[in-house]
């Protein structure tokens, strides 16, 4: 990627440096983007302005069209920006060094401007030695094969923590010492063990990690899950897709890269020097779906599940999937899907319940953003941010393009994107978001958002001012129902040591030191990971809640669990893989809000909740009450 398709004067200065010839099947999922978005400003014109000016449209559509988006948008930006929420003091601290944290990304940088250096590695917060806290886990890359450096660091570093958010290398006590060029991670229990395992995407070979009290084995190979040796896999999530109990496995993959296409590219933002080249001039990849066959070996269904979507006049994949969140979005009892994918619309893949996907990612709305247009999506997550029904699927964008809200609307299988309406639009739109997760960091009964961003390029203020490459984490505060916006910008000034500008990418979240909130880590490409305590002290009571599935699926990933306290209801489903290429802790959090507190309904000081309700994913429920605040309870499912 390359800010050069943000900025038309740096696009056709790119332009010129490109071969004779590029793919052209790659430009007709934007052509549709285009054509997607003239129709909808064509449309507004006709109700808007008067029948000279749809001739002058019709006449020149194209310059009509661009300059009523641009005169749209900056309106309602305009508009919203004036409205301000006083929002609660909570400050994050950087413990990375005294929780004994050293672990530093090796992206083989050394000058030769490769894409994979770009894009950084995730971070996971799982319970390895099942010891009832959060360990850590960093996915690493490594040096290239011609570098003349020595290749010395695993492709993964493990820290475990003693409970109170001290933390040791464990890496090679853990055997996880295999050096290759690491990119995501999801973990979960894929064998009924007890143990959680490890799924490791990388550029090559994919790797599955089989737990055995705290030691981890390579069964990559005998169990089918190794996807192309030239495929560069990203995100990946574990879910239950044809509900026999145990967990299957889908896998981004990004784009078709070599080194030597990479070079024969040739891509620059000064016309000298080599940049880093943005996805539109590489094919796209299918995404994989593997299922789980119960005996430590997994079935490719990709192509009979109907996830391979190809463009139709040219047969070349569409996908250039980064991030991907499994929602049972129409409440069928079948796990779905989302995928973000980066300059191509986005998919929603409908679970049809028959083994097969649906994708309807146009139709629902989720394909595009508010004018049309597909971007640079990375990061995804999705909520019950309003504590109610209404569902949201928020996803981190390039520069210049404003973060995906997508909301459900009166009809719970159609979105429009929010992102202005809720307050998150207009502060996002300079920022490169990678990271993107809901989280409640003051513990006040709704769901925040944390977004992290980094640009590609160090020298990107030379060329765009505006643009720099170390950028700082945004935190959007949930300022409920009756606030004009939902979500207000926390000024960096009171994030604490949250506010330091990094090269951010991967992120996730985790109650590291069993004091009930939140703390958060954040990996950087090339640089030290960061891990932040939260240090809010609003007095707030909180309940957090663990669920050991039946059978297979003993994560219980896809439950979801209702906790209604004091006048207000959560819902929060069991969704640990999420953000960009991170895993975040299994165990649900509910902030339990003053009593005094009017915005959130709450009106006595009650110690227990009143209801707890878990609809586990076979969908089956069960109900309980008068569960003491500020602990966290086990829920096991009958048999």
């Amino acid at each position: 990627m390359s800010d050069a398709r943000n900025d038309p004067s740096d696009q056709k200065q790119l332009q010129s440096q490109l071969p004779n010839q590029l793919p052209e099947q790659e430009l007709v999922p934007e052509d549709d983007a285009v054509i997607g978005k003239a129709m909808r400003i064509s449309l507004a014109a006709i109700m808007l302005i008067t029948a000279i000016i749809v001739l002058i449209v019709c006449l020149s559509r194209d310059a009509v069209v661009e300059e009523v988006i641009i005169k749209k948008d900056a309106g309602a930006i305009e508009s919203l920006d004036q409205h301000v929420e006083t929002v609660p003091s909570v400050t994050f601290t950087d413990i990375t060094k005294q929780a004994g944290i050293t672990f530093v990304h090796n992206n083989g940088a050394e000058g030769d401007k490769l894409l994979p250096e770009s894009m950084g590695s995730g971070v996971a917060f799982f319970d390895y030695d099942s010891d009832g806290d959060q360990d850590i886990l960093f996915v690493d890359g490594s040096n290239w094969p011609e570098s003349e450096k020595s290749q010395s660091a695993s492709a993964m570093t493990l820290y475990q923590n003693d409970g109170t958010g001290k933390l040791t290398d464990v890496t090679e006590a853990a055997n996880l010492t295999q050096i290759f060029y690491g990119s995501g991670v999801a973990a979960a229990d894929i064998d009924n063990d007890g143990d959680p395992d490890l799924f490791i995407t990388a550029l090559g070979k994919n790797h599955l990690y089989r737990n055995d009290s705290g030691i981890f084995t390579d069964i990559t190979e005998e169990s089918g899950v190794t996807g192309g040796a030239s495929d560069w896999s990203t995100g990946a999530t574990f879910f239950d897709f044809d509900n026999d109990a145990d967990l299957d496995i889908f896998v981004c993959n990004y784009v078709q890269w070599s080194r030597d296409t990479d070079f024969e590219l040739n891509f620059t933002l000064n016309g000298k020097d080599r940049a880093y080249g943005p996805p539109t001039h590489y094919k796209g990849v299918h995404p994989q779906l593997l299922r789980n066959n119960a005996d430590g070996t997994f079935t490719d269904m990709s192509e009979s599940a109907g996830i391979q979507i190809a463009n139709k006049a040219t047969n070349v994949p569409v996908a250039k999937s980064l991030g991907v969140i499994p929602i049972d979005f129409d409440s069928d009892d079948w796990m779905d899907l989302v995928v973000a994918n980066d300059t191509v619309r986005n998919f929603l893949f409908h679970n049809k319940g028959d083994g097969t996907f649906e994708e309807i990612g146009e139709i629902a709305g989720v394909a595009y953003d508010s004018t049309g247009r597909s971007t640079g999506a990375m990061g995804i997550d999705a909520a019950h941010y309003r504590n109610d029904a209404t569902l949201a699927i928020g996803i981190g964008n390039f520069a210049n393009e404003m973060t995906s809200f997508y909301v459900t609307q009166s009809d719970p299988t159609f979105f429009a994107d929010e992102s202005i309406v809720e307050g998150i639009g207009s502060p996002s739109r300079l920022f490169l978001s990678f990271g993107f997760f809901f989280f409640d960091y003051d513990l006040d009964g709704r769901l925040d958002i944390l977004q992290v961003n980094g640009h590609l390029e160090e020298e990107i203020n030379q060329i765009q001012p505006s643009q720099h490459y170390l950028q700082t984490p945004q935190l959007f505060w949930n300022a409920g129902p009756d606030a004009r916006s939902c979500y207000v910008a926390v000024p960096p000034s009171e994030t604490g040591q949250l506010q330091k500008p990094i090269a951010g990418r991967g992120s996730a979240y985790a109650d590291i030191d069993g004091d009930g909130d939140l703390d958060v880590v954040l990996t950087q490409t090339g640089r030290p990971a960061i891990l932040l305590r939260n240090d809010q002290s609003l007095g707030h009571d909180w309940i957090r809640i663990k669920l050991i599935g039946t059978q297979c699926n003993r994560d219980a990933i896809g439950t979801r669990v209702e906790v209604s306290d004091g006048g207000m209801t959560q819902l929060q489903s069991v969704t640990p893989m999420k953000s960009y290429l991170s895993q975040s802790e299994l165990p649900l959090t509910f902030g339990l809000p003053k009593p005094d507190d009017s915005r959130t309904g709450a009106t006595e000081n009650a110690r227990t909740i009143d209801t707890l309700k878990i609809h586990w994913p076979d969908g089956t429920t069960e109900t309980h009450q008068n569960l003491a605040h500020n602990q966290l309870h086990t829920f096991t499912q009958t048999q």
